[in-house]
Formats: C-alpha cells, sequence, structure tokens
C-alpha cells in the first residue's frame, strides 16, 4: 500500500484550501485492505493525494465525548435523522487539535463545526461558549467515552470537488469499560462532497463490489467495546464487520 501511495500526484494543504466542505454530504464504504490496494491503482490518474511535508498516511487519535446516559449513541442507535456527535481529534503529524461538532440532518447532510484548542477541558471558557452555541445537549452532563486511533489517507479529485479518505489500522478504547478493540485489515472509505456532482470514484468501487456501508466510528467502536449498550439497529452492521475481520 505505501508504495502505491507514493504513486499519487501531490495536493498540498494551501492548495486543498477550497475542498474544505464543511457543510457537504457524506457517503461512507468498507472495504479490505486488498480491495483497498485494488482501489488505489485504479484511483491514480484521477486524484491527487494530501502530502504534509512528505507524510501521506497520517496518524489521528480521536476522543469521542456523550451523555452520562449516551444520548448522542442511542439518537444514532434509534435511527433519530438529526444527531450530533462531539469530538477532540489530533493530527498527530501536525501536532493540533480541534474540538468539533458535527451535526447531521434530516436531509442527509452534515455540518461540521471546530475551534482549535490545547487541551480537552471542558471547564474553559471559550469551549463552553463555542458548544452552547452548536451543541444541542447540556454541557455539564458530557464526558470522555470513545477513543480512538487511525491512519488516515486523504484523496482529492482533479476537479477539487470532493476528498476521500481512507481510514486504515482503526483501533478502540473504551474509556468507560476500558476494554480495547483492533479492527484488523478493515478500511473505512468516505466520500465527502458538496451535494451530488460526479465523482470519479464511484465507479471504482461500483467494479470493486464496495458498496455504500454506513460506519459511525464513535458507535461502532461503543458497540463492540461496551456490552452493556443497545445494538439492536446495529445488528446487521456489526455481522458485516465481524465477517470481514474473521475473513481477514
Amino acid at each position: 500500500m505505501n508504495k502505491l501511495i507514493e504513486q499519487f500526484p501531490s495536493i498540498t494543504l494551501a492548495e486543498m484550501s477550497g475542498v474544505k466542505l464543511m457543510n457537504r454530504t457524506d457517503t461512507k464504504f468498507v472495504a479490505t485492505r486488498s480491495q483497498l490496494c485494488h482501489l488505489l491503482e485504479m484511483a491514480q490518474c484521477d486524484y491527487f493525494i494530501q502530502d504534509i511535508d512528505g507524510e501521506r498516511n497520517m496518524l489521528y487519535d480521536t476522543t469521542y465525548f456523550d451523555t452520562s446516559d449516551f444520548q448522542m449513541y442511542k439518537d444514532h442507535q434509534h435511527g433519530h435523522v438529526n444527531r450530533q456527535k462531539i469530538r477532540f481529534r489530533t493530527y498527530v503529524s501536525s501536532n493540533l487539535q480541534f474540538m468539533e461538532v458535527k451535526t447531521k440532518n434530516n436531509h442527509g447532510r452534515t455540518k461540521k463545526k471546530r475551534i482549535e484548542v490545547n487541551d480537552m477541558n471542558l471547564q474553559d471558557a471559550t469551549k463552553r461558549e463555542f458548544l452552547a452555541k452548536h451543541l444541542h445537549f447540556n454541557i455539564d452532563t458530557l464526558a470522555p467515552h470513545m477513543h480512538n486511533y487511525f491512519r488516515r489517507i486523504t484523496l482529492v479529485n482533479r476537479a477539487k470537488t470532493e476528498r476521500l479518505t481512507i481510514d486504515t489500522d482503526l483501533e478502540f478504547d473504551n474509556v468507560q469499560t476500558h476494554q480495547h478493540k483492533y479492527m484488523n485489515d478493515l478500511v473505512i472509505i468516505e466520500l465527502k462532497r458538496d451535494g451530488l456532482v460526479f465523482s470519479p470514484v464511484l465507479d471504482m468501487l461500483r467494479q470493486l463490489h464496495i458498496h455504500p456501508h454506513g460506519f459511525s466510528k464513535y458507535c461502532m467502536g461503543a458497540a463492540f467495546t461496551n456490552q452493556d449498550l443497545p445494538i439492536n439497529r446495529f445488528k446487521e452492521k456489526l455481522r458485516d464487520i465481524n465477517k470481514i475481520l474473521i475473513n481477514e
């Protein structure tokens, strides 16, 4: 895989400034590392790869917060179309950390608001002001629930109308139960675009029999590492993922 990503033409963060897609549609796909290698071979003529100081496969460190009664998880598990998540994400290579609130509405669009931070202290006045404006939950009920790591490759199409993020080496640490889960060769691909603009990767994914498959890192991680949570709506997804983990 490393040899394949070195063959892509590069794009810098500055050149990606017009592809922020803070108000976007997201489509996720679940694949294997073998399928990913085929996809990378097919995509080289149509995509740039994000390169930061020579690094193309970045390490991410994320902590998800939720209410004490797991309301954000339950909103997703019960199929609520209007839902939110809050996370602290650290870009390890650049040592930048952001607090982010993601809001998904009933039209399938995702809006992300974020501010740069230095820690995860929710008593900080700046963070509380930001959350009071963008989060629909009581700040004082929030606590860290899920910690995860993964590596991410980011591709940008030549028209610069979409980003394709590819996450590998995913692992979860549950802050509440102290259970750990490594996801082996599972690959999470996410197509992020402004509306339904043409995407060259969709035909490639179809050829490789990689189909849309929802995967929330927070919810799947929580379901795998906390047996006390309801999983009714996630049962089929969990079965699909377990098949991949076993076969790989």
